[in-house]
């Protein structure tokens, strides 16, 4: 099996080939949740770079939980304009031929204070995160619980409407859904909570909707925690037997990934708490990629296809997991925000795609004994996100990355972006 190779989708849809562009947040929608001509650039772009298959960053069913400021929302029926909007930005993206995914999400308790101070999730839980970033969250009702799960469904439809060629329901990373299959942040007595089969409902319900909406024919994928890495939290064992429940249900894709803001382990940075051990093999693989063993040990027990992001560099190690059935597709993100045509590259033969980058850390060299600390260590890999997201500003206003730019300055430039736009939301 090759990069190269198309992939047919139980649905019957085909990828053209075996790389994806993973899902990262833009935040470059307008106050109003709308796709802007910096999406259209940014995604345009990416889409001539030749990844078979492009996920989109959280598209959020609700304008009061953004996992950040600049989210696209779809929460209610587009008027005209969001519609010509989605439509122009879809065209752009799929201009290379490729497939392009709305990745539909709701942050829950992950809403930061600035958006929403009270937030709805399954239970109220708080974060466990210095700061004060995140409010005490409140416990959902039954008819709130229903009623998101049609919003889920709605906001599907109307992307199929618009031209999207599949969905992916965001169950990961800590979000609404993720939340609900975690017994740490779940502790609902009620058919949403307790055993992992009521903890699943809200998934479960959500695919049956949106597939009941969007037919049989359109590939529905989930992005699912292999599993959180917390005690207490949702653990490989239980992720296998929603995968399962998922298969059965007719979903297309699974994308596998771990961890949520608590312990970021999709991220490769080390949470506050030690992560938990989960009982899974190890291999030498995973050195490079960071949930292809927990992918491989899933592909034991389904026949639905798998993806695995996070951490792939060389092109032998993502043929060996195709090679082993370790995954079917091969996620890359954070390259994509420094080399866009990386995949054309890696189906024409490249063997490593190259650090671009310039040398990322928070605190210069005469400071690096801090790290030791494990709060600076957090810190600072959240800090080199925001270097991530300036080069996304970057290339979508300008069509460019600016690889020079210092780590203190991409935080100024986020820091600066997002409270311009919650200002402009409040206006």
């Amino acid at each position: 099996m090759k990069l190269a190779d198309p992939l047919s989708l139980p649905c019957g849809a085909q990828l053209p080939n075996r790389i994806a562009k993973a899902a990262m947040t833009e935040g470059l929608a307008d106050k109003d949740g709308q796709p802007t001509p910096e999406l259209e650039k940014l995604y345009g772009i990416w889409s001539d770079g030749g990844a078979g298959l492009h996920l989109s960053g959280n598209i959020q069913i609700d304008r009061d939980h953004l996992e950040r400021p600049g989210n696209v929302i779809i929460d209610r029926m587009p008027t005209p304009e969001m519609r010509e909007a989605l439509m122009r930005w879809t065209a752009a993206a799929t201009r290379g031929g490729n497939h392009f995914w709305a990745q539909i999400s709701h942050a829950g308790r992950q809403t930061m204070k600035p958006v929403n101070p009270r937030p709805k999730a399954p239970s109220a839980v708080k974060l466990v995160l210095p700061g004060g970033q995140f409010g005490v969250p409140v416990a959902l009702t039954e008819t709130e619980i229903l009623n998101l799960i049609s919003r889920f469904g709605q906001a599907a439809q109307i992307c199929k409407e618009v031209g999207f060629t599949g969905v992916q329901i965001h169950a990961a990373h800590g979000y609404l859904i993720s939340q609900f299959l975690s017994p740490r942040s779940n502790l609902r007595e009620d058919r949403w909570g307790g055993s992992l089969e009521n903890r699943a409902r809200f998934l479960m319900f959500t695919i049956n909707t949106v597939r009941q909406l969007v037919g049989p024919a359109f590939p529905i994928s989930v992005k699912l925690n292999s599993a959180d890495f917390q005690r207490g939290g949702f653990a490989f064992e239980e992720s296998i037997q929603v995968a399962r429940w998922l298969q059965d249900a007719g979903v297309d894709l699974i994308e596998i990934s771990g961890g949520t803001y608590e312990q970021p382990k999709l991220l490769g940075i080390e949470g506050l708490e030690a992560a938990e051990p989960q009982n899974i093999a190890e291999t030498t693989l995973a050195r490079e990629a960071y949930f292809v063993d927990f992918a491989k040990a899933m592909k034991d027990e389904l026949s639905i296809p798998l993806m695995v992001t996070g951490g792939f560099r060389s092109a032998s190690a993502m043929e060996q997991a195709l090679k082993t059935g370790a995954a079917d597709v091969i996620g890359l993100g954070r390259p994509l925000c420094v080399l866009t045509d990386a995949p054309k590259r890696l189906l024409s033969g490249m063997a490593i795609l190259p650090k671009t980058e310039t040398q990322l850390a928070l605190l210069p060299d005469w400071l690096a004994g801090l790290r030791k600390i494990k709060l600076i260590r957090a810190i600072d890999g959240f800090a080199v996100q925001y270097w991530y997201y300036s080069q996304i500003y970057a290339l979508g206003r300008t069509g460019r990355t600016n690889l020079e730019m210092s780590v203190f300055s991409a935080l100024r430039e986020v820091e600066k972006y997002q409270k311009n736009w919650l200002r402009e939301r409040r206006s």
